[in-house]
Formats: C-alpha cells, sequence, structure tokens
C-alpha cells in the first residue's frame, strides 16, 4: 500500500470516527419562545462527519401536537432531530412542513415517515414537480457526500400542498404558511407563528453563509420587500441564527443581489459572455460571506442566465 493510500484510509478513518462520536451526540435546541425551539445548522458542506445537518429545523408545540418545520439533510440527522424532540415533549408530531426542496431541509423526513400516527407532510404546491425532476440527482450526489452516513436516505413527498396561504392547527396554537413566487427556489413556504412571533424564513434569508440563487434574483429581492410586512419578533433563517434583527439582515442579503445584479448587467452591457462574465468574477465581491468560494461564481452564472433576457 502506498502512502498516498495510506493518507485516504486515515482520513476516511477519521472521519467515520467522527460521523459515529456524533451520532451519538444529542441535537442542541434552543428555545426561542415558550414551545418554540430551533436547532442551528452548521456552516459547511454535507459531510459523513455532519450527517448533512447544515439547515435549520425547527419545533412549534401546540395544545394538542407537534409541527416539525424542515427536518435535515439525511435519514441519520432526522432521527437525530426526532430524538430531541421527544426530550422536549411527548406530543404526538402531526405535521412536518417542508420550506423547499432542497436536500438539507427535507431528506431527514424519512425519520418521521415511520411515525404511528403519521405526520401529515406539507409543501407549496410547486414543491412536487421540481423535486421530482431533481430527486434522482440530489440522491446520487447526496450519496456520494456523505457515504455510510446517508444510508436510508430518501424521498418523503408531501401529502397536503399550500397554494398561497394556509393555517395550521397546533391545539391552541395557529401556524401561518405561505407559499411566494420565485425566489430561492420556485416553491418556497414561510411559516409564522403568531402566538410567539416567530418567522420561520427558510432559505428566503441567510446569514453568515452566502445566500444561494437557485430561483429568481429579481424574484428574491421583490419577495424580500413583501416579507418584511410580516409582524415578526424573530426570524430564523435557513442557514445561520435566528434574531430580532431580521429585517437588518434583509438589509445585508438584498445588497448583496443588488450588486451581483449590477456587475452582470454591466457585462451584459460590455458584450462579454457567460464565460467571460465567471472568468472575470472577482471573490472580494462576495467578501464577509461564508463559502463564498463554492457559491458565488454559481450565483454570477444564474444571475447571467436570468438577466440576459431581461
Amino acid at each position: 500500500m502506498n502512502r498516498w493510500s495510506v493518507r485516504v484510509l486515515g482520513a476516511l478513518g477519521l472521519a467515520l470516527v467522527a460521523w459515529a462520536a456524533r451520532a451519538g451526540e444529542a441535537y442542541r435546541f434552543d428555545e426561542l419562545a415558550p414551545g418554540v425551539y430551533l436547532h442551528t445548522g452548521v456552516h459547511a458542506e454535507p459531510t459523513p462527519a455532519n450527517q448533512g445537518d447544515i439547515a435549520n429545523k425547527g419545533v412549534v408545540i401546540g395544545d394538542t401536537c407537534v409541527a416539525v418545520i424542515d427536518t435535515g439533510g439525511s435519514l441519520a440527522d432526522g432521527q437525530a432531530l426526532l430524538a430531541a424532540v421527544r426530550r422536549v415533549t411527548p406530543k404526538p408530531v402531526c405535521y412536518v412542513i417542508d420550506t423547499h426542496m432542497h436536500p438539507d431541509h427535507l431528506f431527514g423526513n424519512a425519520a418521521f415517515d415511520t411515525l404511528a400516527p403519521r405526520p401529515v407532510f406539507i409543501a407549496d404546491h410547486r414543491l412536487p414537480p421540481a423535486l421530482a425532476q431533481r430527486a434522482a440527482i440530489y440522491l446520487k450526489r447526496w450519496g456520494e457526500l456523505l457515504g455510510r452516513a446517508d444510508q436510508g436516505t430518501r424521498v418523503v413527498p408531501p401529502d397536503r400542498l399550500v397554494d398561497g396561504r394556509m393555517t395550521l392547527d397546533l391545539g391552541g396554537r395557529t401556524l401561518v404558511l405561505q407559499g411566494w413566487p420565485t425566489a430561492h427556489t420556485n416553491n418556497d413556504l414561510t411559516v409564522f407563528d403568531p402566538a410567539s412571533g416567530v418567522l420561520w424564513l427558510g432559505d428566503l434569508l441567510f446569514r453568515e453563509r452566502i445566500p444561494s440563487l437557485d430561483g429568481s434574483l429579481e424574484g428574491w429581492l421583490a419577495v424580500s420587500k413583501q416579507l418584511r410586512a410580516i409582524p415578526a419578533k424573530i426570524a430564523v433563517p435557513g442557514h445561520g441564527p435566528a434574531g430580532t434583527d431580521w429585517q437588518a439582515a434583509l438589509d445585508r442579503q438584498d445588497a448583496y443581489f443588488q450588486a451581483l445584479a449590477r456587475r452582470v448587467r454591466q457585462a451584459i452591457a460590455d458584450g462579454r459572455t457567460l464565460s467571460e462574465t465567471v472568468a472575470a468574477t472577482d471573490p472580494a465581491e462576495a467578501s464577509g460571506w461564508l463559502l463564498a468560494p463554492a457559491y458565488h461564481t454559481r450565483n454570477v452564472t444564474a444571475a447571467f442566465a436570468e438577466l440576459e433576457w431581461e
């Protein structure tokens, strides 16, 4: 066995040890308000060590039952979330809400699919066709990234679809679900708990970690204006810490997209092609955002494809 093979096997062994250790850890829950809990994902790409636990997940407890908002990036991640739910309440999980189609937010659904009674899975009405187009790619890619930590992960489609707005009764507590025009994706859904004033934005808001454009830049900026009308005291982003300063966080995200739009429009006006625009991308334009090297160029590509035809 050569030295390179030894190093690879050693790194793999360490990753598996880290994964095994993490599997036994308890999820940390922060109580944002009475009966409202948040688990904050790590700022990283999915790996065997983190089991795909890179997105925020939430729990809202009513008098009768519980709603879970996003379930994580793998079956193992979802199982850890479910175990954490059981530590804070014995009440049944009646709803699992997917804020959008990306695997780091809904690949943990399988952990809740076998519960008895089985919860109702809810998503925006545009999610099923969008997810169906990408499900095979997502599963393949996640398997490559997570390895053994991805075992048992599968797609669980929604049972009930939100077309516009929907309310859910948890017993003494009502959640307001709202679908939005194409922004981060074409199937973004927010969840608002009027009793506590906590708003779950999904990936319509990123904090610390750079936003990832998979829908419409102009649409996202338009939706950002509309979100500000929601009377939320605390907002939970899809990635990053929750906070009362959520509108300031939207301002920062808007500023990034506005700068991106200006840069891409100028490149188009100058007659540059997509490849020329991407090649000229300056990493400093995304300074201050975590994971910028992995996503800023992708955002430039997506913005060019959209703005080229305006």
